[in-house]
């Protein structure tokens, strides 16, 4: 069985998607963002925080990518929500979910479940969201050589910003099963 290897822009819905994924796909789930999240949490830091330590302390990388490793190894169907697991799985059906910045301001800020990404305006959250991404995409564009911003890299593109999870994932759905058809 192919995995499905979510990724995309903060607040763009990767796990609520990735949860009914599993469900209707009788798949399993791995969230690194949840990993980094409670990575972030034992180091007593936001995860914008963990983001630049991590810069110049890849060990960080390493556990999560550890884990990233040992579910593509897996026959089970796997729904990942990752930032690059379409790079560590390459074999995999590949999406990436776009959302406009304030939409994804306000879904973080009114996400109760980020506990190291809290925010008292939308402004600081899409402030936060901006720096994230460009902390990330430096760091995997230097550590790893992989480009997240290039969209050639994805099997399917999904705005989310005026989409319910479960219009999503019924666009992946449709999307996986073509793709399954041309392996």
């Amino acid at each position: 069985m192919k995995h499905i290897t979510i990724t995309g822009d903060l607040g763009s819905g990767k796990s609520a998607v990735s949860r009914i994924l599993a469900e209707k796909l009788s798949g399993k789930t791995l969230s690194t963002g949840y990993i980094q999240r409670n990575i972030a949490a034992r180091y007593n830091m936001t995860t914008l925080e963990l983001n630049k330590y991590t810069e110049t302390h890849p060990e960080i990388d390493d556990i999560i990518d550890n884990e990233l490793k040992k579910t593509a190894d897996s026959n089970d169907l796997h729904i990942i929500d990752s930032r690059l697991a379409w790079f560590f799985i390459p074999d995999s059906f590949k999406v990436y979910l776009s959302v406009d910045i304030q939409v994804a301001a306000e879904r973080i800020r009114e996400d109760s479940k980020r506990i190291t990404e809290t925010y008292d305006s939308s402004l600081k959250a899409a402030a936060a969201i901006a720096d994230r991404k460009k902390s990330e995409n430096k760091r995997y564009l230097s550590y790893y050589g992989a480009d997240c911003a290039d969209m050639n890299n994805f099997d399917l593109i999904v705005d989310t910003s005026s989409v319910s999870p479960e219009e999503v994932a019924e666009a992946i759905i449709k999307g996986y099963e073509k793709w399954m058809l041309g392996c």
